[in-house]
Order: C-alpha cells, then sequence, then structure tokens
C-alpha cells in the first residue's frame, strides 16, 4: 500500500497524539480510531429503537396474520 500526505492542524495533530499508545503511528491511532467508529455506528443503528415494537406486539400481530 502506497503512503501519501495529509495536511492537517498542528492542534489536530496533538489531539491524534492523545489518543495514541506507546509506538503507534498516526496510520495506527487514525485506523484504531475509525475502527470504534465504525463499531460504534454499527451498534447505534442495531440498537435504535426508532420504528421498533415490542416482541409480545410483534407475535400478536403474527399471529392475526398468519392464523391457523
Amino acid at each position: 500500500m502506497a503512503d501519501t500526505t495529509i495536511a492537517i492542524s498542528n492542534e489536530l495533530k496533538e489531539k491524534i497524539k492523545e489518543f495514541g499508545n506507546k509506538g503507534e503511528t498516526y496510520c495506527d491511532i487514525i485506523a484504531r480510531l475509525l475502527e470504534s467508529a465504525r463499531r460504534r455506528q454499527l451498534h447505534d443503528l442495531l440498537m435504535n429503537e426508532e420504528d421498533s415494537i415490542p416482541i409480545e406486539v410483534a407475535i400478536a400481530n403474527s399471529r392475526k396474520k398468519w392464523q391457523k
């Protein structure tokens, strides 16, 4: 994989550094933060209760819809 250079402010560079562990590169830190953000985003999506109904209501609705 080829490397690239990106321009960031010194302030942002210091903020990124605060998340680093000993021996980590900026690339390591950013990759770890992005993975954490991806997992959090997935968690928030899966745990979002908007437009959801309780399981009891879903079961009752399915019994009405597919009566034996």
